[in-house]
């Protein structure tokens, strides 16, 4: 890349809010607002690999969410599984690598063996990496990595670093949320330090590929100083 072209994202965060508002605008229960949610999950990782994307993390569940209703919970449990088992041969087939981001081992067993699966036979895919965020939380994810490089040695940011969750992915570009709000919710701190931020109030049901395209173009307008000048 020349020195006056501009940069194009390798790595791209979506924070999908507004499944419920989604479903409340058109006095449906909130399940249906998840279920077109998972489709609009679709839409957005083909976008993604037709774009060229290197990866593309998405907050699916974060360690907040078991404080939903146990029935919003299952909800969203039943609603993974079948998304992992009507759309893993497509992923497989396209090249795209599952990576999971969080301690998905706190799930239930029969989702834990449906995740591993999943990545062991994703694994030695070399398209985009689609991470997906499972009980998640940035702040744990720190700690965690922190007393691992504490173990090895001298805390740095460098250490640090590589002991977080995203240190096989690159850089963090881009980190989009829908839905109007305006806030992280404790994903992806550490790793957003330096990426452009990008809020929408598009719901993400609502959300498709086109949009994706179109934060990428509003990505490559922006100049990335990195505390300079």
């Amino acid at each position: 890349m020349s020195q006056n072209e501009p940069a194009k994202a390798r790595h791209v965060a979506i924070i999908m809010d507004g499944n419920g508002r989604w479903a409340k605008q058109r006095h449906l229960p909130r399940a249906v607002g998840h279920q077109r949610g998972v489709e609009a999950v679709r839409r957005v990782v083909r976008g993604a690999r037709e774009l060229g994307l290197e990866a593309l993390t998405l907050y699916a569940f974060s360690t907040e969410n078991w404080r939903r209703p146990e029935e919003e919970v299952s909800d969203l449990m039943g609603l993974m599984k079948r998304f992992i088992l009507s759309d893993l041969d497509e992923f497989a087939q396209a090249g795209v690598r599952l990576k999971i981001i969080g301690d998905y081992k706190a799930f239930t067993p029969d989702v834990v063996e449906l995740v591993e699966k999943a990545i062991q036979r994703t694994s030695g895919n070399s398209g985009t990496t689609l991470a997906v965020a499972l009980n998640y939380g940035s702040q744990d994810e720190i700690a965690r990595a922190a007393a691992r490089a504490a173990e090895k040695g001298t805390i740095t940011p460098e250490t640090i670093s590589a002991e977080l969750d995203t240190a096989d992915l690159p850089p963090l570009d881009l980190l989009i949320r829908t839905s109007g709000e305006v806030r992280l919710s404790n994903f992806l701190l550490w790793q957003a330090a330096y990426a452009e931020l990008l809020f929408t109030d598009v719901l993400w049901p609502d959300f498709t590929a086109e949009h994706l395209g179109q934060a990428l173009e509003a990505f490559r307008t922006r100049e990335r100083r990195y505390g300079g000048r």
